[in-house]
Order: C-alpha cells, then sequence, then structure tokens
C-alpha cells in the first residue's frame, strides 16, 4: 500500500503543474530508474510497471538461479537456497522474479526520490513554458499585476506563468495597481538556468501594431496592411497603413468617426498622439505625408544620400518640427530620409552655421537635430521650449541667444 500512497501523494503535482497522468508517471519511472542504479548499481533487470489510472506501481527484480556459493553478481544472480524461499520449485537457471518494495531502497533514497521527482516535473513544466511562450514571441498578451518592483513588474497570467515588464519597456506614464490587469507584446522569452524568462514590453513599435490588429477589423482581416510602425513611447508615434481594395479609405478605417476606432487604442498608450499616414511608393508624397500636420509648400529629394529639404511657411514650421522635435523625428524614421526645414522667406535669416566663430558646433548640431538650423528658429522660441527641444542647458542656450542677438539683429 506504501507504493499507492507515494503515488497519491506525488499526484499533487499533477494538478498543481497541468501535468497529465501519464506524462508523470513516465518521469516517476525515469527517477525510480536512477534510484535503483544508486541502489543495486545497475536497473536492466527491473521490471516497473505503472498503472495511471489506478495510481499503482510495482518494482520486480529478475535474477537468474545459480548453485549455492556461485554468485557473483548479487544484483543479477540468486543462491538457489534464496530462490527455494520464494518459490520451491526454482531449479539453477531459471529467472527469478521477485518484488521490490519502495521501503527496500531506503527511507534516505525516497527522500531523494522525491526530490529528484520535483525537479525533474519542474524541469518539464518549464520546458513546456518555454516552448508555450517561445511560440507566443511578436505577440499581445494580457496578464494580472502580482507584484511591483523598482525596476519591473511581475506579472502573473490565468495560469500562474511568472511575466515581467521591465521598467524601460513601460510607457512613462504607466501606472498600474496589484490585481490590475496588463497588456503587453511577449517581446523575448530565454531560458536562464532552467527557469524560462518571459519579458513583455509596451513600448515596441510591434505592440502598437498588434493593437490595430485587434482593434480594427479590416486590419484583422487582411483588407487594410499596417506597413510600418514609428514610435516615442507615451509621447507619439507614426503608422502607415494601404489597403489594395481602392474602395477602402486606410487611415478613415483605422480612425474611424470622429476617432472612435483609435480612442481605445490611444487610451491603451497612455493618451499617445497617434498620426494615421496613407503609405505610398510615391517617395516624395510619403515625405510630404509623413510630416502632418504640417503643409508643406515644396520638397527636393535626394534619393541617394537619403536627404529631402523641405520648404515651408514659417506657422507651419512648429508643426512639422512638433513638441521637442517628435514630428519631424519620426517622419525621418518612417520614410528613412533625413529631413531638413527651411522656411519661406530664408533670405532675410541667417543659417546657424554661419556663426561657427562664436557658437561651437557641436551646439549647433543639437539645434540642427531638432530643426532649428537658422537664427530666427532659435530667436522665435521661448527658452523654456527650446530647453525641451534639445539637449542643452538653459545657459548655453541663452548664450547662444545673445550671440544671436548682437550678430543678427545689428
Amino acid at each position: 500500500m506504501e507504493n499507492v500512497a507515494l503515488i497519491e501523494s506525488f499526484s499533487e503535482f499533477k494538478d498543481d503543474k497541468l501535468i497529465d497522468r501519464v506524462t508523470l508517471m513516465a518521469i516517476l519511472e525515469d527517477v525510480l530508474r536512477n534510484a535503483l542504479k544508486k541502489k543495486y548499481g545497475d536497473d536492466d533487470n527491473f521490471d516497473i510497471i505503472i498503472n495511471p489510472d489506478k495510481g499503482d506501481l510495482e518494482i520486480w527484480r529478475n535474477r537468474i538461479v545459480v548453485a549455492d556459493g556461485e554468485v557473483e553478481d548479487e544484483n543479477q544472480e540468486i543462491a538457489l537456497s534464496e530462490a527455494q524461499k520464494i518459490e520451491p520449485d526454482f531449479e539453477v537457471g531459471e529467472d527469478v522474479a521477485e518484488e521490490v518494495k519502495l521501503i527496500d531502497l531506503g527511507r534516505r533514497s525516497i527522500l531523494a526520490l522525491r526530490q529528484n521527482l520535483i525537479s525533474k516535473i519542474h524541469e518539464h513544466d518549464n520546458t513546456n513554458i518555454y516552448k508555450q511562450f517561445k511560440e507566443l514571441e511578436g505577440e499581445n498578451y494580457t496578464a494580472e499585476v502580482h507584484h511591483i518592483r523598482h525596476r519591473a513588474i511581475i506579472l502573473l497570467d490565468a495560469e500562474g506563468n511568472e511575466i515581467i515588464l521591465p521598467k524601460d519597456k513601460q510607457i512613462p506614464s504607466d501606472f498600474f495597481r496589484k490585481g490590475e490587469n496588463v497588456r503587453g507584446i511577449i517581446e523575448s522569452v530565454e531560458l536562464k538556468g532552467s527557469k524560462p524568462a518571459i519579458i513583455m514590453s509596451r513600448t515596441s513599435p510591434i505592440f502598437l501594431e498588434k493593437l490595430f490588429e485587434q482593434e480594427i477589423p479590416e486590419v484583422f482581416d487582411g483588407l487594410i496592411t499596417v506597413k510600418k510602425v514609428v514610435r516615442i513611447p507615451g509621447e507619439k508615434a507614426k503608422v502607415a497603413v494601404d489597403s489594395y481594395d481602392d474602395r477602402i479609405d486606410p487611415v478613415g478605417a483605422c480612425v474611424g468617426m470622429k476617432g472612435s476606432r483609435i480612442h481605445g487604442i490611444v487610451r491603451e498608450l497612455g493618451n499617445e498622439n497617434i498620426d494615421v499616414i496613407n503609405y505610398t511608393n510615391n517617395v516624395q508624397l510619403f515625405v510630404t505625408r509623413a510630416l502632418s500636420p504640417a503643409r508643406v509648400t515644396s520638397l527636393k529629394l535626394d534619393e541617394e544620400n537619403m536627404r529631402a529639404e523641405v520648404l515651408l511657411k514659417p506657422e507651419e514650421v512648429s508643426k512639422a518640427i512638433g513638441r521637442g522635435g517628435h514630428n519631424i523625428r519620426l517622419a525621418g524614421q518612417l520614410t528613412g530620409f533625413e529631413i531638413d526645414v527651411f522656411r519661406e522667406g530664408a533670405e532675410e535669416d541667417v543659417e546657424l552655421k554661419e556663426f561657427s566663430d562664436e557658437i561651437d558646433e557641436w551646439i549647433i548640431d543639437e539645434f540642427n537635430k531638432a530643426g532649428l538650423d537658422t537664427a530666427k528658429s532659435i530667436l522665435e522660441q521661448d527658452v523654456s521650449d527650446l530647453v525641451k527641444r534639445t539637449d542643452l542647458e538653459e545657459e548655453t542656450i541663452l548664450e547662444v541667444i545673445r550671440i544671436l542677438k548682437e550678430e543678427f539683429e545689428e
């Protein structure tokens, strides 16, 4: 009966880890054979019979009967007198099957067997979890906040699997409470030791792409294709969409009446500003659309060097650049072009590089990155806005403004 009791106690792992009984018994047999090898030196002559329905097991040791005093291997051979204690009719040369009780392995062996079984079940469980989530890489997933740490949030799904949402994979405005559901993309799955590390991301462009698939039926059905997604998490994103059916307006279908369709996506991303753009193979038109909401007066492309010179009316420049330079940066990432913005009436202005004798080149480069390449473009801005749009200190900006005013406004 101790065999049955032991198997039944092991079956708790089946319930906890969702392992079917047959698999559990296969693992148990492997563990038992390891225990037999340690005690008897070999397990080739042992039969292990497991009944998964009844939760029962039997261990039988098979030995050959030899004459008394001629036993050379006690695991493989049994003396005639010993064999006849089991069955009086045994003769030399016959096979003897003798049942081995778990208790015969010794208390230490049984404890070691149990630990080994737990280890094997965890290993089996971890392998299955790794395979399951490896197939989910690049897909959206929802899990519940279990524990909040400084550098990461630990999530648990419905099956109790642990998922990690690192701080740098969270949208800056994200704030979650314990028990709250969190949606993100399974970005990577790696085995650390024998345990799978499942990493979720809410900042990946693929997360936004998958949200379009989930929330917009035409994208899910393949009538509209998401060509490319670029984003500054929590701030702004640009999504290029296309349709092979001329009867479908891809932008209108994605945005919906008064933004009704895209509203749920925007809310999920912490009110991230999303520009949906109609994709086209016409590069000039695509760059123009990418700079939306700014209206481009004229555009000159250098496709060999992947540069675009854009001429804008003065009131459109700030729209093209966007808060913190986000709009022009994302437009460049979406199209692959480095975009230079020029104002109409630039002949009255002076390019910033003309002040290279008085302003360090790295400072000029910082302004250029934000689309500020002339004296007027800087002088027209508030100091606080310039601090936000560049990586420059306020003191440095004030010094540049002083130089520009002295030289440019003379």
